[in-house]
């Protein structure tokens, strides 16, 4: 198989790394890539927004499959210009995509689904957002609602300090146009994880957890980045807390879905020939 990987960060140097190991690739491109993939992948230059020329790279080049890695492309729809090509691709489609793309997105999905989620309001009126911050009894979390390359949430511990994060985000817009609106939320203490699983509208695999340090100092200490490092599987999430959200909140978003909601359940493309249906055969083992 010819398999193209999107992205140019460390979690696309990783997903080529571990690709280029599997037995079905017999070459491995990344778009646009870096120097410390191209020792795994071929780096092809092409931006990972530029949908249209990555189609046509596609096409030109015969791929059998392509990962997306960033955020930013599958919210432009890039799995939705791939499938109306007929082309396989590993990733959420656009309406799926606003579970990462907007969190006021995600936070109304978590309420209809009954996810347990924080407290929260949305505003894209900065004066009713501070009125909620003057009347909140707790602690809060200031967030711009678009994507913000992981570095558009702000934890506060007073309400003066939720006030200036607001004004940064609405008013001096320091996350451009991901904060013509926000979520505040309330403010969880403790150790966070991340647990991860993979959807083709039937099937639900989970990946293994991890736990990844966003503030840029030592102790949980600073602003927050768009990551300092991670590991995995993280050790707060033991075996019974890991069976829990392969119970809990994943299979109650899909029988969401299935209600007819916004959320498509169209993760994978379809396979258009047996090296793909040997690759999707290996993971419809349902989980939980």
């Amino acid at each position: 198989m010819k398999i193209l990987v999107v992205g140019s960060g460390g979690r696309e140097h990783a997903l080529c790394w571990k690709i280029a190991q599997s037995t079905l690739a017999d070459e491995v491109f990344c778009a646009p890539g870096n120097g410390g993939i191209a020792g795994d992948a071929v780096c092809v230059g092409i931006p990972s927004d530029d949908i249209p020329s990555l189609v046509r790279f596609v096409k030109d080049n015969a791929i059998d499959l392509t990962v997306v890695g960033p955020e930013a492309p599958l919210t432009a729809g890039i799995a939705d210009a791939f499938q109306a090509e007929r082309l396989p691709v590993f990733g959420p489609d656009k309406r799926a995509s606003l579970l990462e793309g907007s969190k006021s997105f995600a936070k109304e999905m978590m309420r209809r689904a009954s996810i347990p989620t924080a407290r929260s309001g949305v505003f894209s009126d900065v004066d009713q957002a501070r009125s909620y911050i003057r009347d909140a009894d707790y602690p809060l979390v200031v967030k711009a609602d678009g994507l913000a390359a992981g570095k558009g949430v702000i934890v506060t511990s007073s309400k003066e300090e939720a006030l200036t994060a607001l004004d940064e985000v609405m008013v001096s817009r320091a996350f451009g146009d991901a904060g013509s609106s926000v979520v505040i939320e309330e403010r969880l203490t403790g150790e966070e994880a991340s647990f991860i699983a993979v959807c083709d509208g039937e099937h639900i695999i989970s990946l293994a957890s991890s736990q990844d340090h966003k503030p840029v100092f030592d102790n949980d200490r600073g602003p927050n980045t768009g990551g300092m490092g991670a590991y995995s599987p993280a050790p707060v999430l033991d075996e019974a807390s890991y069976r829990r959200p392969g119970k809990d909140p994943l299979p109650p978003r899909e029988r969401h879905e299935e209600r007819g909601h916004h959320l498509s359940r169209r993760h994978l493309c379809r396979p258009h020939d047996d090296r793909l249906r040997t690759v999707r055969a290996g993971v419809q083992r349902p989980h939980g």
